[in-house]
């Protein structure tokens, strides 16, 4: 680990001042951002410690959704009442990921910004393209087996690595960021992590020194709702493939559903037209393999990762037909 400065935040107002200095990382939890540190993958000149900042509530909005502060502890996210009884894949995905100690320490900005989890990312001695850009992406020819296979390029074929942020896709957060002119700004969640295009360095909408203050998550609505994930043990470890799901049954035909997708995506991955194709349609095992197909159509695997593809079909024909059922997911009622 490299040397490096310290300055403690008093408020957001000194946090967003402090942190548009060149070479300038906030830092809170550190459950990522001290890993990479050891390693000299990241290299602060400054951190800029957020962790006493009043950013802990978790409170009811106007609108009656609900406002997450950036500093609230995975762990206390997820055993939240409210969150429980109203949003229980949030909950669901929070547990399944990581492990108690770090969930203890985890915060849900930091988690919303924690980097890729690629060998070639982790190893110096390689190339990549996220840590030296245009230096190349071994991953593509190499060992891929936990990379994406939606959202790729040339340039990047990194799963995002988060659980949290794949349910909060698929509840429609907004992020609400504070920048250096003192605004905050809203972010739908859906653009807040970003495509890797000819530019995976670039890994979210942020701007250097922007200070996510809290994630809002609109008003409940009658859903059964889940989230599961597949990985290679029963705990602390990133998801092959995972899904967020919600589904509303009225009169015998889907009247509303929400799937997000972790594994399998550069970013967090949903796909409005798939959830389209099932709306006002009975639910059935052929439809769901229908959009589980038109979700897959793109879909690009790289050898060691081919098998994600199929693995995903199942987990979404599985996942929607026992919801439909009623064998699977926690009522949710408005």
């Amino acid at each position: 680990m490299r040397m490096f400065d310290y300055a403690r935040a008093a408020d957001e107002s000194d946090a967003v001042t402090r942190g548009q200095a060149e070479g300038a990382k906030f830092i809170a939890g550190g459950t990522n951002l001290l890993d990479l540190m050891k390693l000299e993958i990241e290299a602060p000149e400054t951190l800029v410690d957020i962790s006493r900042l009043a950013m802990t509530e978790v409170a009811e909005t106007a609108e009656n959704g609900l406002s997450i502060g950036a500093l609230v502890p995975n762990a206390d996210l997820a055993a939240h009442a409210e969150v429980r009884a109203r949003y229980p894949m949030l909950s669901r995905a929070l547990l399944a990921g990581a492990s108690p100690q770090l969930r203890n320490k985890a915060t849900t900005g930091g988690n919303l910004r924690q980097r890729t989890r690629c060998v070639y990312f982790y190893e110096l001695a390689s190339a990549c393209n996220k840590r030296v850009p245009g230096s190349g992406c071994p991953a593509i020819d190499g060992f891929n087996r936990n990379c994406a296979v939606l959202g790729t390029s040339d340039a990047c074929i990194a799963a995002h690595p988060s659980d949290m942020a794949v349910a909060m896709r698929a509840l429609d957060a907004v992020v609400t960021v504070r920048g250096a002119d003192g605004v905050k700004r809203d972010i739908p969640i859906g653009d807040f992590h970003r495509l890797p295009g000819e530019t995976p360095h670039i890994e979210t909408a942020l701007n250097p020194g922007d200070l996510i203050t809290h994630v809002t998550l609109p008003p409940a609505t009658p859903a059964r709702q889940t989230y599961r994930k597949v990985r290679d043990r029963a705990s602390y470890a990133f998801a092959l493939v995972s899904i967020a799901a919600s589904l509303t049954i009225e009169d015998g035909s889907i009247a509303k559903v929400k799937l997000a997708f972790g594994g399998i995506g550069t970013v967090p991955w949903r796909d409005p037209e798939v959830e389209a194709m099932l709306v006002g349609k009975a639910p059935s095992p052929t439809l769901f393999g229908e959009a589980a197909d038109r979700l897959l159509a793109a879909a690009v695997g790289h050898g060691h990762n081919d098998f994600k593809i199929a693995l995903a079909r199942r987990l979404m024909v599985g996942t929607l037909s026992a919801l439909a059922s009623g064998k699977l997911g926690d009522e949710v009622q408005a």
